[in-house]
C-alpha cells in the first residue's frame, strides 16, 4: 500500500503520517522512518528535533537520507515512512551531489525502490503551490520539480490524503481510514 500524505505547513500532515504507519503495522516488522531535512540552521534543528519528540513513542527505526534515495537498503515488508518530499527535493536540487537537473527521475527511481520493498509506504510532501508569489528561476525551478513528484506519487499511491487543520480530506481512495488517527 502506498499514501501519499499532503498539507500546508502545521496542518498536521506529519501526526497524521505517523498514526497511520502506527494503524498499518505489524508487529514483528520494523517501522522505518526515512528523515529527509538535511539540519543546515538552528530552525532545521528545532524542527527535527519536535519530530523526534512526536515519533518517541511509536517504535520507529529512523534512517537519514539527504540525496540519493535509490540507495537506501532497508528491510523488506516493513511499513515505512519518507519523511519529506520536500525537502528530499530540496537537497537533490541545492546539495552538492544532489541529482540537480535529475531530481525527478532520481527521486522517482527511489520512491519506486522503496514501495517494491515495503508492504505499506507512506509519502510526506508539502502544499506549497497555493500563494501565488513569483519566485527566482531557482526556487520556479524547485517548484516545478516537486510538483511533478507529487503529481507521479498522487497517480502511483494507492491513498491521497491532504490533512488540513488536522482533519484528513482523502481525494483518492480511503480504504475506510479513520479520519480521526
Amino acid at each position: 500500500m502506498i499514501a501519499l500524505i499532503t498539507g500546508g505547513s502545521g496542518s498536521g500532515k506529519s501526526a497524521y503520517a505517523e498514526e497511520l504507519c502506527v494503524s498499518w503495522h505489524k508487529g514483528s516488522s520494523p517501522m522505518i522512518y526515512i528523515a529527509t531535512m538535511y539540519p543546515f540552521d538552528e530552525e532545521s534543528f528545532r524542527r527535527i528535533a519536535r519530530h523526534r519528540e512526536m515519533r518517541k513513542n511509536k517504535n520507529f527505526d529512523t534512517v537519514e537520507c539527504f540525496t540519493g534515495l535509490k540507495n537506501v537498503e532497508l528491510p523488506e515488508k516493513t511499513t515505512m515512512l519518507l519523511e519529506c518530499m520536500s525537502n528530499l527535493v530540496t537537497n537533490e536540487v541545492f546539495q552538492e551531489g544532489g541529482a540537480k537537473e535529475r531530481t525527478v527521475e532520481a527521486i522517482m527511481e527511489g520512491v519506486s525502490r522503496l514501495a517494491k520493498q515495503a508492504e505499506n509506504l507512506v509519502v510526506v510532501t508539502n502544499e506549497l503551490f497555493s500563494d501565488g508569489i513569483e519566485y527566482t528561476p531557482e526556487t520556479t525551478c524547485y517548484l516545478e520539480y516537486l510538483g511533478e513528484i507529487n503529481r507521479r506519487l498522487g497517480r502511483a499511491a494507492d491513498v491521497v490524503c491532504e490533512v488540513v487543520y488536522g482533519i484528513p480530506v482523502f481525494h483518492k481512495n480511503d480504504f475506510g481510514l479513520p479520519n480521526d488517527l
